[in-house]
C-alpha cells in the first residue's frame, strides 16, 4: 500500500483527521485507507473511522480490517516499554444497484 494511503492521528484537531479521511475517498479517488494511531491516540483513531463511515461518507466506505499491535522501544529514561497500536483499514464499498 502506498505511504500516501495511511493516515496517522496523533494530537491534531479531530476535523483534520475526518477532513483528511474525506478528501482521499473523494478526490484522490482511493480505494484503501488506513488510519494508525498509537497509545492514547486509539481510541481518536476509532472515532475519526466510525464518523467518516457513518456521518461523512455514509454508504460509500466502511471498515473492512482492524489490526492491533504493540511495539517496544526505549524512552528517554533508557527503560523498555511497550505501546500498544492499531490500524483501521477503510475500503470504498462497491455502488448497489
Amino acid at each position: 500500500m502506498a505511504a500516501d494511503n495511511s493516515i496517522f492521528v496523533g494530537g491534531k484537531p479531530f476535523m483534520n483527521y475526518i477532513t483528511a479521511v474525506v478528501m482521499q475517498f473523494t478526490t484522490k479517488n482511493a480505494d484503501l485507507l488506513t488510519i494508525k494511531a498509537r497509545g492514547k491516540f486509539i481510541s481518536r483513531a476509532v472515532d475519526v473511522a466510525e464518523v467518516a463511515c457513518k456521518k461523512f461518507l455514509q454508504g460509500q466506505v466502511k471498515v473492512d480490517e482492524i489490526r492491533i499491535d504493540s511495539e517496544e522501544f526505549t524512552n528517554k529514561e533508557g527503560r523498555q516499554v511497550s505501546v500498544s497500536t492499531i490500524e483501521i483499514v477503510l475500503k470504498r464499498q462497491e455502488p448497489v444497484e
